[in-house]
């Protein structure tokens, strides 16, 4: 098999590209095609980053491996786990959906962090609706799989060898 014999510093610069390129399209349904983020969103583009960034310093760095791959599939997982919730609250019946909240900008202003951050990973009423899909799936489907992809490479990277 080809990916056996890629080294693992390739593997995470691989990593960090599709993180970039999930980042770069989130961006462009946001600023293109002008959909708002929900405060489920931006923790998602939040553990994109996370994740990317370290891949890249696994990438860059080529010392402990394995930690940088348990990382980075740790930091993709709680991204999953938040897509997941997103998930989850799209299909909630209407009578069960959280009410929405104000804006996100609203809320760094006038809130306390622990208040905003707990709102940005529990989701609110907008987190429910759904903007975009692509063969049936919504995007935060799409970012399930994204995640879960991006943890299944970081563990792929750390438990392969460097070919000799």
């Amino acid at each position: 098999m080809i990916l056996v014999k890629i080294n693992p510093r390739i593997r995470f610069f691989l990593g960090f590209i599709v993180s970039v390129l999930l980042l770069v399209y989130g961006f462009y349904l946001q600023f293109v095609e002008q959909l708002e983020p929900c405060p489920l969103c931006i923790s998602q583009r939040l553990a994109f980053i996370a994740t990317g960034l370290i891949f890249l310093i696994a990438a860059i760095h080529n010392r402990g491996i394995k930690i940088y791959a348990v990382l980075a599939a740790v930091s993709a997982l709680v991204g999953a786990s938040v897509s997941a919730r997103h998930v989850w609250l799209q299909h909630l019946p209407p009578e069960d959906v959280p009410e929405c909240s104000p804006g996100l900008e609203y809320v760094f202003q006038h809130f306390p962090l622990a208040d905003t951050i707990k709102l940005m990973l529990t989701g609110t009423g907008e987190c429910a609706k759904v903007d975009w899909t692509l063969l049936g799936l919504a995007i935060p489907s799409w970012a399930l799989i994204a995640f879960l992809g991006l943890a299944a490479m970081a563990v792929f990277a750390g438990l392969t060898k460097s070919p000799n």
